[in-house]
C-alpha cells in the first residue's frame, strides 16, 4: 500500500478537527501545532551514518515541519529504541547538541528494546506554539512559486555517503539539515500557501498544487543549485531534474502573489494557474516529466 492509499483509508475514520483532513503535515491543537516524524535505518539514515547525526537529523525534520507553519518550538517527544551501547550514547551527544542548538527542550517519551540486527526505527513528536499556519493548500491562479534555498545538495549528499568522492559541505547537507524556522515565522505571516521539501521540489509542489486545486509550472533552469553542487553533478538538464526530485532538503516552498516579494531571501521556481498536474520547463520550452518526480513512501 502507498503511503496516499493509506492516507485515504485513514481519512475515513473519526477525525479530529485538528486533522485538518490529514492534508497538512501538522495538526493543531488547543493554540498548539503538532507534528510527528519516524526515520527509518536503511531508508532515511544509512546503518554507518554518524549516531550524532542521525540525531540532529531526526531533529530537524520534525522542526522542519514546525518552520512551514511559521511556529516557534516548544518542545519535543522522543520514542528510541535501545540497542547498542555505544550507538545510544553517541546519539544522546548529538541529541542533547541539536536540542541545544535549535532550541528546543526535550518533554518526555518513551523507550522500547531493540532487538538484535532489527533496523533502528526513530521516532520524534514535535510541539510549537503561536503559528499562523498557512495551510498547502493555500495557493491562488496567478502566485509565484518559491523557494528559500539551494537545492539537491542532501541528494548529492547521500551520493557521498555511499562512497562517491564529493565536497564535504554535501555530505553535512545530507547528514544535517538546518530547518528555516526563522524564515517560516516571516513567510506565515504573508504567503498564501507553504510547506517544507522532504520528498523532493517536484513532488512537493505536486502535493502544494493538488491540495489548492491548481496546476504548477516548474522551470528546471531557475533552481537555485549551489556551487557545490553543480561541480559535483554537472549543470545539464539531467543535473537540475536530480536536484528537483532527490528530497531531504527541507527548505521551505511557498506561493505567493505574484506582484509581491518575499520578506526572506528566496529563489522563485515557477507559478500556478488554473488546471491540474504539474509542467516542467527548460530553458523556455516543455519537457517531459521524469519517471518519478521524488520519493514515495
Amino acid at each position: 500500500m502507498r503511503e496516499d492509499e493509506f492516507l485515504a483509508a485513514l481519512r475515513r475514520l473519526p477525525l479530529h478537527p485538528g486533522a485538518s483532513g490529514l492534508t497538512d503535515d501538522t495538526a493543531k491543537l488547543a493554540g498548539l501545532t503538532i507534528t510527528t516524524d519516524t526515520i527509518v535505518e536503511g531508508v532515511h539514515f544509512l546503518p554507518d551514518d554518524p549516531p550524532g547525526d542521525v540525531a540532529w537529523k531526526l531533529v530537524a525534520v520534525s522542526l522542519s515541519d514546525l518552520a512551514a507553519k511559521g511556529a516557534i518550538p516548544e518542545g519535543v517527544l522522543l520514542n528510541y529504541p535501545l540497542g547498542d551501547d555505544s550507538w545510544d550514547e553517541s546519539f544522546l551527544v548529538g541529541l542533547a547538541g541539536a536540542l541545544t542548538t535549535l532550541s528546543c527542550p526535550l518533554l518526555g517519551g518513551d523507550t522500547v528494546l531493540l532487538p538484535t540486527g532489527a533496523p533502528r526505527v526513530l521516532t520524534l513528536t514535535a510541539i510549537g506554539r503561536d503559528a499562523p499556519g498557512p495551510p498547502r493548500s493555500g495557493a491562488k491562479a496567478g502566485d509565484a512559486l518559491w523557494v528559500t534555498g539551494n537545492i539537491g545538495n542532501a541528494g548529492a549528499g547521500l551520493r557521498i555517503a555511499r562512497g562517491e568522492a564529493g565536497p564535504r559541505a554535501l555530505l553535512a547537507a545530507y547528514r544535517r539539515p538546518t530547518p528555516r524556522l526563522a524564515e517560516g515565522r516571516k513567510l506565515a505571516l504573508v504567503v498564501n500557501a507553504m510547506m517544507d521539501i522532504s520528498d523532493g521540489l517536484l513532488i512537493d509542489a505536486s502535493r502544494m498544487a493538488a491540495a489548492s486545486g491548481l496546476a504548477v509550472t516548474v522551470d528546471l533552469a531557475a533552481l537555485p543549485l549551489s556551487a557545490d553542487y553543480l561541480a559535483f553533478a554537472g549543470a545539464d538538464r539531467d543535473a537540475h531534474v536530480a536536484a528537483a526530485t532527490a528530497g531531504d532538503d527541507y527548505e521551505l516552498l511557498f506561493a505567493l502573489p505574484k506582484e509581491k516579494e518575499p520578506p526572506v531571501g528566496a529563489f522563485r521556481v515557477g507559478r500556478f494557474t488554473a488546471g491540474s498536474g504539474i509542467t516542467l520547463m527548460w530553458q523556455g520550452r516543455p519537457v517531459p516529466l521524469p519517471a518519478t518526480l521524488g520519493f514515495r513512501h
